[in-house]
């Protein structure tokens, strides 16, 4: 493989997209059920808290990064037998990572984050754990499949790349 832009950016959006397909996994299969275990206060607490410290540069250069990376790959790719696989993976992990992070998970944790959790009852806590669980780890397992599956597509696009 020659040093090109074209060869960069496909490095580069493996690299995204496999640290968030193992970032998506590593939630999936071993904090959403590790927390799930906690009371409703601690379970909400720390997911308050991890939702806190996890919006930071890094996080963002590398979860939603391959988002225009993906893009740029598939642009630059545009004259060759793989266009359509990678304009898929763009496609696939923007509509399954970036807007179901946008639209569904970020909402969420929105109306977690502006509660007061140590001023609320036991059954307010759970309710909220109710509106919040479940729904969260549904949209999350999505961010997971879709990820996974896009860095295993790109994958699959390095074999034949040119």
């Amino acid at each position: 493989m020659e040093l090109s832009l074209r060869s960069i950016t496909l490095l580069l959006s493996l690299i995204g997209t496999g640290l968030t397909a193992g970032l998506c996994f590593t939630w999936s299969n071993a904090i959403i059920p590790g927390i799930g275990r906690l009371d409703n206060l601690t379970f909400l607490q720390s997911f308050q808290a991890m939702n806190r410290v996890i919006i930071n540069p890094s996080f963002l250069i590398t979860f939603f990064g391959p988002v225009i990376l993906l893009f740029l790959n598939a642009y630059l790719s545009r004259h060759t037998n793989i266009f359509w696989l990678f304009l898929l993976v763009a496609i696939l992990f923007f509509m399954g990572v970036g807007m179901v992070t946008i639209f569904k998970n970020i909402p969420l944790n929105e109306i977690l984050d502006q509660t007061l959790l140590e001023t609320i009852s036991q059954q307010e806590l759970a309710d909220l754990r109710q509106t919040f669980e479940k729904p969260w780890t549904r949209w999350h397992m999505i961010r997971t499949i879709t990820s996974f599956m896009a860095f295993i597509l790109l994958l699959t696009g390095l074999l034949f790349y040119k």
